[in-house]
């Protein structure tokens, strides 16, 4: 057999490289330098960032969530402020006007200073249904805590409550309870305490042994003041 033409060595193992279409072959170089590949591999990179690095300056920025408004704080009004409950003491004993129980059988809580304890003492001012609001003798006031005793007293306008709580069916005006024993004291009649002496808010009903501790209260001008405790 006629011998058969020998290939070189190094084009008997060529890789043959895939045709793109479009693309022309580049050739395929066996040796040498590889430098221009490296740099256009290089320019790929750049051009590839810059123009991921383009998307993502075009895209929208995503807007920031409003903040919420700053809240003004609005001063209270005079209708919103809760009153401030006098206190009577020897240097400031005004703890009403007479214009500020208008009606009989308005009442106005206020706390009276003892000097000798230094004690507050909560207590209240009545308007009576008897005699002229410019003199003393309208008014009764008296301290809100049992004279022999820790109970509080209450004073009760509801008549309905006098006779269900109480069961004092004949009550016909306001009266000072004490819940605790549940004896009624009547405004408008006077009782015997220690020594023979009188006071407003005779023992009607219960088991008590004395009238409410009496504050005396005095008209000067248009203000009412309370003097002294017993």
């Amino acid at each position: 057999m006629p011998d058969q033409p020998q290939q070189p060595h190094n084009e008997r193992f060529k890789a043959e490289m895939p045709e793109i279409p479009g693309v022309a072959s580049a050739p395929v170089r066996t040796g040498g330098s590889s430098g221009p590949w490296l740099v256009v591999s290089g320019l790929v990179a750049v051009l590839a960032a810059v123009f991921v690095g383009g998307r993502l300056l075009s895209r929208p920025r995503r807007a920031d969530p409003p903040q919420p408004a700053a809240q003004i704080e609005v001063p209270a009004t005079p209708s919103d402020l809760t009153p401030v409950m006098p206190v009577a003491s020897e240097g400031s004993p005004v703890i009403a006007q007479v214009g500020d129980l208008a009606k009989a059988w308005e009442a106005r809580p206020f706390a009276f200073r003892n000097q000798a304890t230094g004690e507050h003492v909560n207590a209240l001012l009545v308007r009576l249904p008897v005699g002229n609001p410019a003199q003393a003798s309208a008014y009764w006031s008296f301290a809100l805590k049992e004279a022999y005793g820790n109970c509080n007293l209450e004073y009760v306008e509801d008549l309905a409550k006098l006779r269900n709580d109480y069961g004092h069916r004949q009550a016909k005006h306001p009266m000072v309870g004490n819940p605790c024993s549940r004896t009624l004291y009547d405004p408008l009649k006077y009782g015997a305490v220690s020594g023979g002496v009188l006071a407003r808010g005779a023992i009607v009903q219960g088991s008590d042994l004395r009238p409410p501790l009496a504050i005396e209260i005095k008209v000067r001008g248009k203000e009412i003041v309370a003097a002294r405790m017993e």
